[in-house]
């Protein structure tokens, strides 16, 4: 049976286009592959994680939330008088959405004159949807900050911790391998690290940036610890500083509204209803008629504010929540990582797990394996494959560093002579 030319061409074209769609798709998998790679990735803590990537994540749901209810449902309705047709019914309803209303409390007088009210106007509702999206890009720099910064310091984190992480679901042969070679990777960029050159004045800047932060660089050993410190402040300070960005936002003393809320439920009353978040309020506008002009105020229903109630009120506590487990993670850092004894403190803890600290030669060398071989950065790295994966991987990496680190030639021979002078 012969096929006609054409069919098989066609053919041809059509596995030909499937081929082609499949090489879209793989390329468009492949980016989100990438992106999750990306925010899934293991050079930082669950304290950065919940500040970088979950709270975004809820800042986005917010936003989608708030952005469906205004773009695709109707955010306001405004009771027109009986003679208004349907298009004004439609006018007044959009004018009084981009003109902001104003609230007055059902016991007050509306305000006769424009200026009174000014000053009772509501002016945020509109751009919620803004205002969540430039807090979650808030939250998003400091990593974004960390992750460029860490990119020059000629070591990957990422590689490391991953490498690490994935140990514990491989076998016993393939753990042995990639532990040597995450101890490879580590003595060169220490290695490459160090300072050769000699004179008083490094040598001063050395010792100095062993107790303090005042001299950095990644030739001193503390480049990641600096960084990672000033990252973690501008967390918190970020968290901090968005109570009082929502205060100017919103305009009103959004810094105890949370406060307000507890006082509220502990009292038991009935919070139908609040002034920062009026569901009922009043529009003031003008309709020019050839040369007449007609004033009107109407009363309008914001469904919206429902939405955004509630959604400040949780954001109020989950700033407050992550405000306050970034301050405790800050100073954990700080205790662990500034101050000299708790370094060597961490690192005399595993070496005497693997009976590495018996001998006074292997106490002397223990602080020099800590303070000139691994000094802060490295330290600071086997803290982070502990806090992404677990202390047993951290026991042999500092093993497997300490055996390699006794191997290098300066080691071999100081340990000649302490040995000479023991027989001596």
């Amino acid at each position: 049976m012969k096929i006609h030319p054409k069919v098989v061409h066609l053919k041809v074209r059509l596995v030909g286009a499937d081929m082609h769609h499949l090489s879209e798709l793989d390329s468009v998998l492949g980016s989100f592959a990438t992106y999750a790679r990306l925010k899934g990735r293991y050079d930082d803590d669950w304290i950065d994680r919940l500040n970088h990537l979950y709270t975004t994540i809820i800042l986005i749901i917010f936003t989608i939330v708030v952005s469906t209810k205004q773009y695709v449902g109707e955010p306001i309705h405004c009771w027109c008088p009986a003679q208004f047709e349907e298009s004004h019914v439609d006018y007044t309803n959009n004018v009084c959405w981009v003109s902001n209303t104003f609230y007055v409390h059902f016991n007050d007088q509306p305000p006769r004159y424009t200026d009174m009210i000014s000053e009772m106007e509501i002016q945020y509702y509109q751009w919620v949807p803004l205002i969540l999206l430039f807090q979650a890009l808030l939250f998003k720099v400091p990593c974004i900050l960390w992750r460029i910064l860490t990119a020059s310091a000629g070591v990957n984190l990422d590689k490391i911790v991953t490498l690490a992480a994935e140990t514990a679901y491989v076998a016993p042969d393939d753990r042995d391998r990639t532990i040597k070679h995450i101890v490879r990777y580590m003595d060169r960029w220490i290695e490459n690290a160090r300072e050769y050159r000699s004179g008083c004045f490094i040598r001063l800047r050395q010792q100095i940036s062993k107790y303090c932060c005042i001299v950095w660089g990644k030739r001193y050993g503390n480049y990641l610890v600096t960084l990672y410190m000033f990252i973690k402040l501008l967390y918190l300070a970020n968290a901090i500083g968005q109570l009082f960005i929502l205060n100017e936002f919103l305009g009103t003393n959004f810094n105890v509204y949370g406060f307000e809320v507890m006082d509220h439920l502990a009292r038991g009353e009935n919070w139908s209803e609040s002034p920062r978040f009026p569901r009922i309020t009043h529009c003031f506008f003008k309709i020019r008629q050839l040369t007449n002009v007609h004033d009107y105020t109407v009363q309008c229903v914001l469904p919206i504010n429902l939405f955004n109630e509630k959604i400040f009120i949780f954001i109020w506590f989950w700033l407050v929540f992550v405000a306050t487990l970034s301050t405790f993670n800050f100073l954990i850092w700080v205790y662990t990582m500034i101050f000299r004894q708790h370094r060597l403190r961490y690192l005399k803890k595993f070496l005497r797990i693997n009976d590495c600290y018996k001998s006074e030669l292997d106490k002397k060398m223990a602080v020099k394996f800590c303070e000139q071989y691994l000094r802060q950065d490295g330290i600071f790295v086997l803290r982070l494959v502990g806090k992404n994966a677990n202390d047993v991987l951290v026991s042999e990496l500092i093993l497997q560093l300490w055996n390699h680190y006794r191997n290098k030639p300066l080691f071999r021979h100081a340990n000649q002579i302490s040995d000479d002078n023991s027989n001596v």
